[in-house]
């Protein structure tokens, strides 16, 4: 059986992911991984299909029925890719702006959740929260599935920089 704060982690990181996906499947009338492909391809425009797979964890071809859905949507549209025989997939601006509203959303509902802190436990939370951060991957690969969601203008812009970029080589 786990400790008092594993449970408690469980617990916040379990509402913490009820929250986000609720308010970002609702703004984007999609569930699944939608969301997190549309956010990825934001920060890493010009992607091939295939990239999708393994950041969002899902098949090959799961991540070509999501490009698919995605081009239909009108979100995407795809590009020759660098070798020719692969497809590049960039947001259109449609597909920009859902991903904006959904990194909206997922802000709006974690600044809900710390709302309860007061300006000096947010200070004492930030560091044990970047070294958590920190241990999640050891690579990037890793940190791609890890940040699929991330506000990467938020998380980059900071002072002390992503907690994960160490994994880039």
């Amino acid at each position: 059986m786990g400790d008092d704060l594993s449970q408690l982690l469980g617990v916040v990181a379990l509402a913490a992911t009820d929250r986000v996906r609720g308010a970002v499947d609702a703004t984007l009338g999609r569930g699944g991984a939608h969301a997190a492909a549309l956010i990825h391809l934001q920060a890493y425009p010009g992607e091939p299909v295939g990239s999708l797979a393994p950041v969002l964890r899902i098949s090959q071809p799961a991540a070509v029925k999501l490009a698919d859905r995605l081009v239909s949507d009108g979100l995407a549209v795809r590009d020759p890719g660098p070798d020719g025989r692969t497809r590049a997939l960039r947001l259109t601006p449609a597909g920009a702006d859902a991903a904006d509203r959904a990194l909206a959303d997922r802000a709006a509902r974690l600044d809900e959740l710390v709302a309860v802190l007061d300006t000096g436990e947010r200070r004492q939370l930030l560091p044990l929260l970047e070294k958590l951060v920190a241990g999640l991957a050891d690579d990037r690969p890793g940190a791609l599935n890890t940040c699929r969601m991330c506000d990467r203008a938020a998380c980059c812009g900071r002072p002390a920089g992503c907690p994960l970029q160490h994994t880039v080589r």
